[in-house]
């Protein structure tokens, strides 16, 4: 597998200079397109997290910004005509519940109780776009493919749960990732 973005640094509209249209609750929510290619042909679902370890020596944690599961590969669009046959489109994050229902996605680090924020699942449930606080920030997007659905997981499952679901699976897992930069 392979995942591509058309990027190296994400653009102000998926991250901290997004306009205020772009965002809910102060926070952007309008996710970035990116590309997953040669995906292993048994596979037929993708899961994936967007992770800032740079915020570890920020709040003392990694910021989980996104996380997927159970999408299944044959909902989202081929273009064959075009060299990346499967394309996460702009804005996906808000978009696939009404698109692809059956999947779904996790709480990110906005959720926590720690926080104190407002508890409106477009904000803690969703993407949030990066908006490092100190310098630039390296972002991991994790994907994963497997054969099949990981069980037990709803719409606002953990990372955590996601991340044991597919050590349960038993399968070996296509996977890969890329590390996007976010401006300061």
């Amino acid at each position: 597998m392979k995942i591509s973005a058309d990027f190296t640094v994400i653009p102000d509209d998926f991250a901290k200079a997004a306009a205020p249209e772009y965002r809910a609750g102060g926070v952007p929510v309008i996710s970035f397109p990116f590309y997953i290619d040669e995906v292993n042909p048994d596979a037929k679902y993708l899961h994936w997290t967007f992770t800032d370890p740079d915020s570890i020596p920020v709040c003392g944690f990694e910021w989980i910004h996104w996380t997927v599961a159970n999408l299944p590969i044959d909902a989202l669009m081929f273009d064959f005509n075009d060299s990346h046959a499967l394309s996460i489109p702009p804005d996906f994050s808000r978009q696939m519940p009404a698109m692809i229902p059956e999947a779904v996605q996790g709480r990110n680090s906005s959720a926590s109780k720690f926080l104190g924020r407002d508890n409106d699942p477009a904000v803690t449930m969703r993407y949030n776009g990066p908006q490092p606080p100190d310098k630039d920030h390296d972002y991991y997007l994790h994907v994963w493919a497997t054969k099949n659905p990981l069980p037990g997981l709803n719409q606002g499952f953990w990372m955590n749960e996601l991340l044991h679901r597919l050590r349960e699976s038993g399968e070996q897992a296509d996977q890969a990732g890329i590390f996007l930069t976010g401006r300061a």
